[in-house]
């Protein structure tokens, strides 16, 4: 074994979880500010460089709010405060406050440790080049991206924008936004005392994204964007705020079209988060005692004065470190009946165009991550335990995320009169080998993966991306990226994905649930079946008769322990998973 090969063998559990939500170095080279970028905001002059590979102009670390410090935790956010001396916006903004893990690059002993800022609320923008003169008449499509990360981790300097503004003349926008128990806590002791109605609400990192919709409807022309023509796209938890702001009243009119990359349509009760019902450790009430201390009046002045530390302290619990609430349906932000309930009625949600999708393999960056699934050949190469089990372990949870985020919502949005939407799946799995370990078969089209193709940087995998994306499959996945990356702008200018920007792609066409429509579209390089409309249409019922029927699986006891993951997510696998007793 080489020692290149060792290096990457021995990193191979955390290069393989730094898919998770498409991280890129942070160690990023320093730029000089370039006057060509010399931009004037509505609060203060700002410069940025030009990216050596693509020639798109970057700004980074842009404030779009006030530092939500001191008496604006857990406060809506507020406009930045101004500025007069040209800012220079070359270098990545600081991490908003979150637990570093395998997931960051870091070694075992730095696991866990809190790294980030409370003051974060930045944003970097990436767009062709071009003077200020011809900016000011471009009008070109704006794209914000919002960041993934079970929306407890992640930052804006893990995703480069420059390729697809340069190549295809939009203006990206990468936004972050205070995540965690920051950006999402409920307590009646935070809603007391707010200035602005919004400061009743828990979703603060919510709100943040909506305030940087805000910032770009003020600012987006200057660096040559079209304000008319907004598009909010982001995956897994990123996905997820997207289709928040398609529900949320505080969102409308701040964009016109919406991308939902493997997110979902979930929220959770207002009362469960802050503990009026339910018992669980995480709720507000609950977490908000712990941090001022048992029997001590609680109050929104004491709760603010905790520091970072001791927060992130609180959701530590009989050893396990839990989650705190997220995406909270508190009758401000969210509706009170919850994120999916207006769907059925384009009055009861932000109407615009919307793509919906899902990767084939969702699950297994997970399940290759998992000690039950996989075993360590030479304690270094990972191999799935039992290929037939692993494939199937991992395609019907990938099945039913695709119904809970795609065939489900596409249906009620379509039933209820909204016909401007689109669906897609991510197929490719091509990814090289290493020894004994395949990682097409290993993370195949996993969650996360097809975000180097949208952005036309495969930038992925860590110290893996050399494998993952190799020169053998370089034509492929190139062309595939390029198509998607194609499909992507042309919904952002135009409001539908259409043939793509030039007319020449296969035509997408809208979703349908008449029996044997195509109404699916398959992302895949022509290895691998080209891209392509398909018919198909998923459903929980669907999936429960398929795995009952699965000739691959050893026995009811493999059966079962699919079936009962599957189980609380809907009444049909619930009724499939009563024969395991």
């Amino acid at each position: 074994m080489t020692r290149w090969v060792s290096i990457i063998a021995g990193c191979l559990a955390a290069s393989i979880a730094l898919a998770a939500q498409g991280q890129t170095p942070a160690n990023a080279p320093e730029r000089a500010p370039d006057p060509a970028t010399a931009r004037t905001l509505k609060d203060g002059p700002v410069v940025g460089y030009v990216d050596a590979e693509t020639g798109a102009q970057a700004w980074r670390a842009i404030p779009f709010a006030k530092p939500p410090v001191g008496p604006l935790r857990w406060r809506a956010p507020r406009p930045a405060e101004p500025w007069t001396a040209q800012r220079i916006s070359t270098k990545p903004a600081p991490w908003c406050p979150q637990q570093l893990s395998a997931l960051d690059g870091v070694g075992k002993e730095k696991y866990g440790q809190i790294a980030g800022q409370e003051d974060c609320l930045y944003l970097d923008v990436y767009a062709p080049p071009m003077t200020a003169q011809a900016a000011a008449t471009a009008r070109l499509p704006i794209m914000m991206w919002i960041h993934g990360g079970s929306n407890t981790w992640g930052r804006a300097e893990q995703y480069d924008g420059s390729a697809l503004a340069a190549r295809f003349k939009v203006v990206v926008v990468v936004v972050q936004y205070r995540i965690g128990a920051l950006g999402w806590f409920a307590h009646p002791a935070l809603r007391a005392g707010g200035s602005v109605p919004d400061d009743a609400s828990a979703n603060f990192g919510t709100l943040d994204q909506i305030q940087a919709l805000q910032w770009i409807q003020a600012n987006g022309a200057a660096f040559g964007g079209d304000t008319g023509r907004v598009t909010i796209f982001g995956e897994s938890a990123g996905g997820q705020n997207v289709a928040t702001l398609l529900t949320s009243p505080r969102a409308k009119g701040l964009f016109q079209r919406a991308i939902v990359q493997s997110g979902g349509f979930k929220s959770e009760p207002l009362a469960l988060a802050e503990g009026e019902t339910g018992d669980r450790p995480e709720a507000g009430l609950k977490i908000a005692q712990v941090l001022v201390g048992t029997g001590k009046p609680v109050s929104g002045a004491a709760l603010r004065a905790v520091p970072v530390s001791a927060l992130f302290d609180a959701y530590r619990i009989e050893g396990r470190q839990l989650d705190p609430f997220r995406l909270i349906a508190d009758g401000v932000v969210i509706p009170a009946a919850g994120l999916d309930s207006g769907l059925d009625n384009p009055a009861g949600y932000n109407a615009v165009p919307v793509i919906t999708g899902t990767n084939h393999d969702e699950m297994k960056l997970f399940n290759a991550l998992n000690p039950k699934f996989v075993t360590y050949v030479g304690g270094r190469l990972p191999i799935p335990r039992d290929p037939a089990f692993y494939e199937a372990a991992s395609l019907y949870p990938s099945r039913m995320w695709r119904s809970n985020a795609v065939d489900g919502p596409a249906a009620r949005m379509v039933a209820g009169g909204q016909s401007q939407v689109w669906t897609y799946r991510f197929d490719w799995k091509e990814e090289g080998k290493i020894l004994v370990t395949d990682l097409g078969q290993l993370l195949g089209a996993g969650h996360s993966l097809e975000i180097p193709f949208v952005f036309g940087h495969f930038k992925l995998l860590g110290a893996f991306d050399p494998l993952a994306f190799n020169k053998d499959n370089a034509p492929g996945r190139i062309a595939l990226s390029d198509t998607m990356m194609s499909y992507w702008a042309n919904f952002a200018a135009t409001g539908a994905p259409g043939r793509g920007v030039d007319g020449t792609l296969p035509e997408w066409k809208t979703w349908s649930s008449a029996p044997g429509a195509t109404n699916l579209m398959v992302f895949d390089s022509t290895a691998g079946g080209g891209v392509r409309m398909i018919a198909d249409h998923e459903s929980p019922a669907r999936i429960a008769s398929d795995l009952l029927a699965d000739p691959s699986l050893k026995g009811d006891e493999q059966r079962c322990q699919i079936l009962q993951g599957l189980a609380k997510d809907s009444a049909e696998v619930r009724a499939a998973a009563g024969r395991c007793g």
